[in-house]
């Protein structure tokens, strides 16, 4: 008996010691580690890596940039049936413990010993998680997890279960750039987390584990087993009942690979404002700072101008012919376009033994691919679609037949689809810009079984053949009262050309340059818009080797020529005359007020026909000085970036007044306060050349224009030397748009800016105005309208034609050519011309 009390005692007093010896342990690690651990307190106010995400000025997405997918979610969006699946996977105590699980600690201790000294797995409560993904590093050893350990204690002293669950779901890793759990049911299932069905909210809670072992993408078996499992649990928790646990384990997986996709498509304004939060914020923070940068764009003008140049494109392609597929006779399977695979580079692997070339063939043969309505494997081709690129409104497509006028043709997903005659015909063969081959006879004249080619859906759903096109372009649209840029579109498509041609490329202006050099004229009073210029040769020492003999684009002259007739049909000759007359550095000077660079200006008469390289921005922003009644305003596309809920900065850019009062400094504009821009133009002049502009559309070389049946669009024409650059440049006095047409080589269109240009300007402006009232000025009122003389634009009592003028530079009047007795007896008093008597 006294052994068995002696025995007792000893056990006791073991126990005793053990327990002694672990806590102290425990207080020596903490007093050793301690100092070295970080403030737990910092999880207060922590700031989770989030993606730079860019919108339009109404919201809608347009750009999202960073390598992690985050969406914060507070505690009280998480629903009550996730937290029971996470907390059934994780760490079904969580509540209870104080941050640390004592039997959890336990496994992890054996596994120590048995791993000589480093941890496996197990042991770790959610809040030795959160210690560790946001305080720790991730390796796996002894004094991490005691640091880890120590780290949790303090936390749950800190902060409540709700704060470390909250910061639990929002940091971890779930797959597929997918951090936190609203940016896993996104990625995932493409919806809401509160959306999801149990078995798919139970599919994300077994993630944490191993995101890529039980992946339902790419672990689609055990990611089933993992998520039973956890739905089992929660049965026996009492957290589901049995048939809620019947339903959602025989349910199938319903995961796919979601892909954020941009509400609007503007992917060079996107690229636009990534570059901007770069170079303001460095790389590494503008990617993970969680920025939201809202831009002026206007998500309703925006497909407009986007759908615009892109079929304003392909019908420049289509009447330039047919350049071929872009591949040609592509193997259908995977096993013959192996056979066919250049072997040069794989001499190591196919020299170690002939059954490596062997298996491959089969692995190849095993992944045949059948289409419904094709004969074979058609795996390369299914392959070769899956990897090709759309491009706008192009789709890529493999030729499974030519025969007679019909073409079928492999479509994305599997699709067989059929295109008719009327789809092909227009394919005859390209030679150069200029010319075309006969009209092909088949459909196997233009394309045969297996090469790629592109096709398009046009309004009734039948199927047209197309190309990429070999010309490219670009449509800028600014609101010409505050500069904002509403559409940009830099090229055909961002995925074939990430170059920005609106911003980036700086080409010839041609003839859209003129009404600055003609407004020039009228600011400085030597000419007024009944002027008279002679259009006749002139040779000019430009102090090159040869002399420079200008022309006009039609290679003729019509002699002398009022302004407004010459700027109407875009005459060359008139318009170095006029620069002549008003002097290059007087003018260069004016230009210098609609934001040209002078020192990007050339100092010769060749401005007159714009020889000046300017990209299509900058020729929009000059023109909304035009439209805007002439206030200097600036172009901007970044309106307000924000830092999650904090403001970080506004633009508040000076605007267009046109009924302010001469000195008034600041107006109020959609409710905010703006400084009123500089005036720099006089508001007659530029109402004289506005009614000129109407001319180019009424008469001149935008007639087409009129098909639009609007009176208040007004605009430029514009062509370079050889046609390599076209351009249409209008507004009205809500909205001014510049269309660039040309090719990145500089190689001719072979078109003029009215037959390339001005279609996509009429299909994005008749489609922005539609429905919109007129917007044009009202006539200032110290504009005089006076009768002239058409031959020589000066003033007449009656008859001749009407004209505008600026009341301080009125020309004279008409000498009197017959005597004034003969005018009384004939009742044409005043008029002094013979006209008016015979």
């Amino acid at each position: 008996m006294t052994f068995i009390r002696t025995l007792l005692f000893s056990l006791v007093w073991l126990t005793i010691s053990l327990i002694a010896a672990a806590g102290l342990g425990v207080v020596g690690a903490a007093l050793y580690f301690a100092p070295g651990l970080p403030d737990v307190r910092q999880l207060q106010d922590f700031e989770l890596h989030s993606p730079l995400r860019i919108y339009t000025r109404d919201d809608k997405l347009i750009g999202e940039y960073g390598e992690e997918r985050r969406l914060p979610i507070d505690h009280e969006e998480i629903p009550a049936e996730f937290i029971e699946a996470l907390l059934a996977a994780e760490d079904d105590g969580f509540y209870e413990h104080r941050g640390v699980d004592p039997m959890g600690l336990l496994r992890a201790a054996g596994e120590l010993v048995a791993s000589g000294g480093k941890i496996q797995s197990g042991g770790s409560t959610i809040t030795m998680q959160v210690a560790r993904n946001y305080l720790l590093t991730l390796d796996r050893t002894f004094t991490r997890k005691i640091r880890e350990i120590l780290l949790a204690l303090q936390m749950e002293q800190v902060l409540s279960k709700e704060e470390i669950l909250e910061l639990y779901v929002n940091k971890i890793f779930l797959g597929h750039r997918a951090y936190g759990i609203a940016a896993a049911a996104e990625i995932y299932y493409d919806r809401p987390l509160a959306e999801l069905t149990l078995a798919e909210k139970a599919m994300i809670a077994g993630l944490p584990k191993a995101p890529s072992n039980f992946n339902p993408l790419t672990n689609p078996e055990r990611a089933l087993i993992r998520r039973n499992w956890i739905l089992f649990r929660m049965r026996e928790l009492g957290h589901i009942d049995q048939t809620t646990y019947d339903e959602a384990v025989q349910a199938p997986i319903t995961a796919e690979r979601y892909v954020a996709q941009a509400e609007v498509n503007a992917d060079y304004v996107a690229e636009m404002a990534r570059q901007y939060a770069v170079e303001r914020f460095g790389a590494s923070e503008a990617y993970t700072g969680g920025y939201n940068i809202t831009t002026s764009l206007s998500s309703e003008l925006q497909p407009m101008a986007r759908n615009a140049l892109a079929q304003g494109l392909i019908d420049y392609d289509t009447r330039h012919g047919w350049r071929g597929p872009e591949e040609e006779a592509l193997p259908p399977s995977l096993a013959e376009a192996q056979d066919r695979t250049e072997r040069s580079g794989l001499e190591e692997e196919l020299d170690e033994s002939p059954e490596v070339l062997e298996t491959a063939r089969r692995a190849a043969e095993r992944s045949e691919v059948n289409v419904e309505g094709v004969d074979g494997d058609v795996s390369n081709w299914v392959q070769v679609l899956d990897r090709t690129p759309r491009y706008g409104l192009l789709y890529p497509a493999i030729v499974v037949e030519s025969e007679g006028r019909q073409m079928r043709v492999l479509m994305p997903e599997g699709k067989l689809r059929t295109i008719e005659w009327d789809g092909l015909s227009w394919a005859r063969e390209y030679r150069n810009a200029r010319y075309r081959g006969p009209q092909p006879g088949s459909a196997a004249e233009i394309a045969g079984r297996g090469d790629l080619v592109r096709v398009m859906e046009r309004e009734d759903g039948s199927l047209r053949l197309a190309q990429r096109p070999d010309a490219e372009g670009s449509l800028v649209v600014m609101q010409p009262d505050t500069g904002a840029i509403l559409a940009l579109q830099g090229g055909f498509d961002f995925n074939a050309s990430k170059f920005n041609r609106a911003v980036q490329a700086r080409r010839q202006s041609g003839s859209i340059f003129k009404p600055f050099i003609y407004l020039s004229a009228l600011e400085s009073g030597t000419m007024t818009a009944a002027s008279v210029v002679n259009d006749a040769p002139v040779v000019i020492n430009d102090g090159s080797n040869e002399l420079w003999r200008p022309v006009n684009a039609s290679g003729d002259f019509l002699g002398p020529m009022r302004l407004r007739n010459a700027l109407a049909r875009s005459r060359n000759l008139v318009t170095i005359r006029v620069l002549r007359e008003v002097g290059l550095s007087e003018t260069i000077t004016f230009l210098e007020d609609f934001g040209f660079d002078e020192s990007r200006l050339p100092h010769g008469l060749s401005l007159a026909l714009g020889s000046a390289s300017l990209t299509p921005l900058e020729m929009t922003s000059a023109y909304a000085i035009l439209a805007n009644g002439g206030f200097k305003v600036s172009p901007w596309f970044i309106k307000r970036v924000a830092k999650g809920k904090t403001l970080v900065e506004e633009t508040l850019t000076a605007v267009a007044c046109r009924d302010c009062s001469p000195g008034e400094e600041e107006v109020t504009l959609d409710g905010e306060r703006h400084p009123v821009a500089e005036r720099v133009v006089d508001p007659i002049n530029l109402y004289i050349l506005r009614d000129i502009l109407r001319d180019v559309i009424e008469n001149g070389t935008g007639r087409r224009a009129l098909k639009l049946g609007r009176e208040d669009i007004v605009g430029k024409t514009g062509t370079t030397n050889g046609q390599r650059d076209t351009w249409f440049a209008g507004f009205n006095s809500n909205l001014v748009a510049t269309v660039w047409l040309g090719k990145d080589d500089n190689t001719t269109t072979a078109e003029y800016g009215a037959n390339a240009a001005l279609p996509i300007w009429m299909t994005f402006m008749g489609e922005a105005l539609d429905g919109k009232p007129p917007a044009m000025p009202e006539a200032p009122a110290a504009l005089v309208t006076a009768r002239i003389d058409p031959e020589t634009g000066r003033r007449l009592s009656n008859g001749g034609i009407s004209e505008l003028f600026h009341p301080d530079h009125l020309p004279s009047q008409q000498p009197r050519r017959v005597e004034r007795e003969v005018e009384q007896r004939s009742g044409s008093q005043g008029t002094g011309a013979y006209e008016a008597i015979f």
